[in-house]
């Protein structure tokens, strides 16, 4: 483990370590540091919860791609909301969310497969930064939510609220599609950026969400802005519009259907013209299609996604994926889950034209490649405590080279994704 990320993982344990460690809940409690003599549950029935998780993820590139060799990569998340109704006793005084993270490791995308699909969903940004510092409350009325501050945008919007993507080890299904990201100003978290988020219930199935955020091209990845919470350079603002709708009762449901803009001028692809604005669109759904009666909590999921992007600036314009979750797999393992998905990543044409016109001034005979990008996943999520998991994985990348325009035979990767709630 990296210096700062042991560092950070250390002070964690030592802030609990006597009371927790010495605890013979150790197996059945929900975080591993469990309540630190007291003092956590404490702190929270005055307001003042803390969180913090821990995930490890280990790639083997086991055939094709570029080199036969592993790869790791982690992530650690510590947080902390006050709920300042009850430290202040004021009504409906709202929440402040802080959050820190630190990133370590290694790309098995970048070093050993070539591929555009991130392998490890916890890989990139790799130093310490502010993730988030908000401020949210209900408005006027119990239906009208707003959060306003430092935030990444997909926290609560462009993913699934269920979670059930992140049954998976590689980002193009953990989180939201990757092509909105690539094609806009929208950011991937851990990255931040000034913004507000508006959540009104229309209904008790249906909600509407929309923000805005600013665009800052040049602060995204980059370890000098890591505690900056204003701009460095504003491009424009990105402004999303969804609307979702869930499915009440015992076979579940969640449906969204989404929009966004992005004001921000930028360079068409293949010309020296800019483009005046990049929007896009989605569609997220998951399902619960069987539930086991003779055993409650075992149910079968389906998911799918939907996303295209901008065609003269994205160079990732659009994104499909689908699969299916089984959730209780044994009757001796309640909380384990068996996740089997398919994802599709089709590069901008345009893009590759620019490949093509490259590899023939140059001389050199372009490859015979596909036009996409395509992935199957199968994961098994094994729940040793209530605080600690274990994921081993499968994945199989077809066409890795689909993005970068350079011949690479199919990969067959495995890994092993483990994570931890302190």
């Amino acid at each position: 483990m990296p210096p700062t990320s042991r560092s950070l993982f250390l002070a964690v344990l030592t802030l609990a370590s006597r009371p927790a460690l010495a605890a013979s809940d150790v197996f059945s409690r929900s975080t591993m540091t469990g309540d630190w003599g007291g003092l956590r549950h404490q702190l929270e029935d005055n307001g003042i919860k803390f969180t913090g998780d821990y995930s490890g993820e280990t790639a083997y590139n086991a055939h094709g791609g570029l080199h036969r060799s592993a790869r790791y990569s982690q992530n650690l998340k510590l947080g902390a909301r006050f709920d300042l109704s009850n430290i202040f006793a004021l009504d409906n005084g709202g929440n402040v969310q802080l959050t820190i993270n630190d990133r370590r490791g290694n790309s098995a995308s970048e070093d050993l497969v070539g591929n555009r699909l991130p392998i490890q969903e916890n890989f990139g940004g790799l130093y310490t930064r502010l993730t988030e510092l908000s401020y949210e409350r209900t408005l006027l009325t119990p239906a009208l939510n707003v959060k306003l501050g430092y935030m990444a945008m997909g926290n609560d919007l462009g993913g699934l609220d269920s979670g059930i993507l992140c049954n998976f080890m590689n980002a193009g299904f953990c989180g939201h599609p990757l092509n909105m990201s690539g094609g806009s100003g929208w950011t991937n978290y851990p990255n931040a950026r000034l913004g507000v988020r508006v959540k009104y219930d229309l209904s008790s199935s249906w909600q509407l969400r929309v923000a805005a955020f600013n665009v800052d091209p040049e602060s995204n990845g980059n370890s000098s802005r890591a505690w900056h919470l204003g701009p460095k350079y504003t491009t424009g603002t990105v402004v999303p519009l969804e609307l979702v709708y869930k499915v009440q009762g015992e076979r579940s449901g969640e449906y969204k259907l989404g929009y966004y803009y992005d004001s921000s001028d930028v360079k068409r692809i293949g010309s020296d013209k800019d483009v005046s604005g990049r929007s896009g669109h989605y569609l997220l759904a998951d399902q619960a299609v069987w539930n086991d009666e003779s055993s409650p909590g075992r149910s079968l999921y389906v998911f799918g996604q939907y996303s295209a992007s901008s065609k003269a600036a994205s160079p990732f314009t659009q994104w499909y994926g689908a699969g299916v979750v089984l959730y209780k797999p044994f009757q001796s393992r309640p909380r384990d889950t068996v996740a089997l998905g398919y994802g599709r990543a089709v590069p901008n044409p345009r893009s590759r034209d620019i490949l093509e016109d490259a590899a023939f001034d140059k001389g050199e005979r372009f490859p015979a490649i596909d036009n996409a990008e395509r992935l199957i996943e199968l994961s098994y999520g094994y729940q040793v405590t209530p605080w600690l998991s274990l994921r081993p994985d499968v994945q199989y990348i077809i066409e890795p080279g689909a993005f970068s325009g350079r011949d690479i035979a199919n990969a067959l990767v495995f890994g092993l994704q483990i994570k931890s709630v302190l």
